[in-house]
């Protein structure tokens, strides 16, 4: 569940052929990113039991448009994942600018390695309307397609099998409108605003939104925002479907509860 990782673009010194003692600033297509955040929130809804993650992960671009990445990050059992506790991201697509305005489709993978789920299983994926669950491993493939005006961004996100693998959930879709400002020496806002329609379940859809500021040091990005969602997570019983336990399965918390995040992030 990639998401929250600033882009920024690292250059290489060249030499220009013809031009003696004269250089110039070449993007490198393979950066890398890194990330440390108090909760990894994936469309607002708490992937680590409202504790920190350590994310990261690499990306291709092509001078063509095209582009490929993975990305990763720690998760809860408890999130849905039972037997696994790493998340690993594959996407690839095509990125185009004409002038203010921006093009991106493409493709994601999300996969769990050494997850598990069966009836039997504490956190398997369950559909809360039919009571069907989940056997096997736990992944997603959602496509997406994004327009991007200067520093406004929508996109939307089509799941192409069961969402999360939750029987009966097929095209379950998200919709984020986003937008980055630079505010000039190094300080930057951001807001979103997103709405999950969650296909065949019951009081499963919700919105999230989320407003924060961000500083560039030397590179080194620190980030706080706050995040809230109306997603409906009450653990009082009968506990409502974002109502999630941890590994031990002896507690639980409403993962799309309201929390300030701070983060430090850098790309190389």
């Amino acid at each position: 569940m990639r998401k929250s990782i600033l882009s920024l673009a690292v250059a290489a010194a060249v030499l220009v052929p013809g031009l003696a003692a004269a250089q110039a600033a070449a993007p490198s297509p393979l950066t890398g990113n890194t990330t440390l955040i108090t909760d990894y929130r994936f469309r607002g809804i708490s992937q680590t039991f409202q504790k920190p993650a350590f994310q990261g992960g690499f990306d291709y671009a092509h001078a063509s448009g095209l582009y490929a990445g993975n990305w990763n990050s720690n998760v809860s059992q408890g999130a849905g994942f039972p037997g696994g506790n790493i998340e690993m991201d594959f996407y690839g697509g095509y990125k185009k600018a004409f002038g203010d305005l921006g093009l991106d489709v493409g493709f994601i993978y999300y996969y769990y390695p050494g997850t598990k789920a069966g009836v039997t299983t504490p956190f398997s994926p369950v559909n809360n309307k039919t009571g069907e669950v989940h056997s096997g491993k736990v992944d997603n493939k959602e496509i997406y397609i994004g327009g991007s005006w200067k520093w406004l961004s929508l996109k939307f996100y089509d799941s192409i099998d069961d969402y999360f693998s939750t029987p009966g959930t097929k095209n379950t879709y998200y919709m984020d409108l986003s937008g980055n400002y630079d505010l000039g020496n190094g300080w930057g806002a951001n807001g979103h605003f997103g709405h999950l329609k969650f296909k065949g379940m019951s009081n499963a859809d919700y919105t999230d939104w989320k407003i924060g500021v961000t500083k560039d040091i030397n590179g080194w990005v620190l980030g706080a925002a706050y995040l809230d969602t109306n997603a409906k997570g009450n653990c009082s019983a009968p506990a409502e479907f974002y109502c999630f336990g941890n590994t031990s399965g002896m507690e639980s918390k409403d993962a799309g509860k309201a929390t300030l995040l701070l983060s430090i992030s850098k790309t190389f």
